[in-house]
């Protein structure tokens, strides 16, 4: 027989387990599918979260996942592979164990994939001195000596803003052109002070276990200490695709359009952390999760009523 919840939450990162601390204390049956593959999983530490400030994400989601559990939520180590809505408005959810369970509401947290420049050494050092958020890793290497990987013209934006944390900054055209680069965004570097270094970056050059520079294809060697990239956000968007909620594109990519709740267009589903935006830090995903799931709660308690008023007027 297939397993009834009132609410499946795809996802078991900060925003999923968020929402389902939230059901669980309002004593709805709640399944969690965690993949187990967090966004910041490469990093040492999260910070910017009020009272966890430093803490390790690991340590974070497994405390997370205690409270929740607390409270009789119910969490699967899994992928959701596919979802059908049913005629009554309702979600069959396969896992990739190819079991199936039954969700009168869903919320999705599938988050997003980093996809890193084709850099050697640039995927290995990820999270450590290799950084993409100077607000989640600019405290912890102010004043070092900054490189920025260009990998879109953009990547001047970035090169700027990490100069709050440090003065001495060079940005890596990499594969940007030099007159890629507008009047405006020179002059901004001139005044920030960025260097600005044309040629294809071909690796890193680390020494013990640690970045010590930067190696052009032409061999030449600049010594930095730290080195910031830009990836490529990908959303993993794969469960909202079948269900054809209404998405839309920006520039980091393509999200569900959602409303201030996080409800989508697919009525009965809700997208919360880096599944609805890019820009959803640790804190703001526990926020989202937070507030779809009290959203959700409602319109399931006032839709029982509702039907229990229906069928005593038949």
């Amino acid at each position: 027989m297939t397993e009834t919840y009132e609410v499946v939450v795809v996802g078991g990162g900060t925003a999923g387990l968020s929402a389902a601390l939230v059901l669980g204390r309002a004593r709805r049956r709640t399944l969690v599918v965690d993949a187990g593959e967090p966004r910041n999983a490469p990093a040492a530490h999260l910070q910017g979260y009020l009272t966890r400030d430093g803490m390790p994400p690991a340590e974070f989601l497994a405390e997370g996942r205690r409270e929740v559990e607390g409270y009789g939520v119910e969490i699967v180590r899994g992928l959701a592979v596919d979802v059908v809505r049913d005629g009554a408005g309702e979600f069959d959810v396969t896992l990739g164990s190819g079991d199936t369970v039954h969700a009168r509401r869903l919320i999705v947290t599938t988050g997003l994939a980093d996809e890193l420049p084709s850099v050697p050494g640039v995927a290995e050092r990820f999270g450590r001195d290799v950084l993409h958020c100077p607000y989640c890793h600019g405290w912890e290497v102010r004043d070092e000596a900054f490189g920025v990987l260009a990998s879109t013209p953009m990547s001047v934006h970035q090169a700027l803003m990490v100069g709050q944390w440090s003065k001495d900054v060079t940005l890596f055209l990499h594969t940007v052109a030099e007159d890629e680069l507008s009047d405006e965004d020179l002059r901004r570097l001139a005044a920030a002070g960025v260097a600005v270094v044309p040629g294809e970056v071909a690796g890193l050059v680390v020494t013990g276990d640690r970045l010590t520079g930067v190696r052009l294809a032409d061999g030449t060697t600049y010594d930095r200490s730290v080195l910031f990239v830009a990836p490529r956000p990908v959303p993993q968007t794969g469960l909202l695709d079948r269900l054809g909620a209404e998405l839309r594109e920006t520039p980091f990519g393509t999200y569900p359009v959602v409303d201030p709740t996080g409800l989508t267009s697919v009525p009965g589903v809700w997208a919360a952390g880096n599944a609805a935006g890019f820009a959803e830090q640790v804190v703001n995903a526990a926020s989202g999760g937070y507030r779809a799931a009290a959203t959700l709660n409602g319109e399931l308690l006032f839709a029982d009523l509702d039907a229990a008023v229906a069928g005593g007027r038949g």
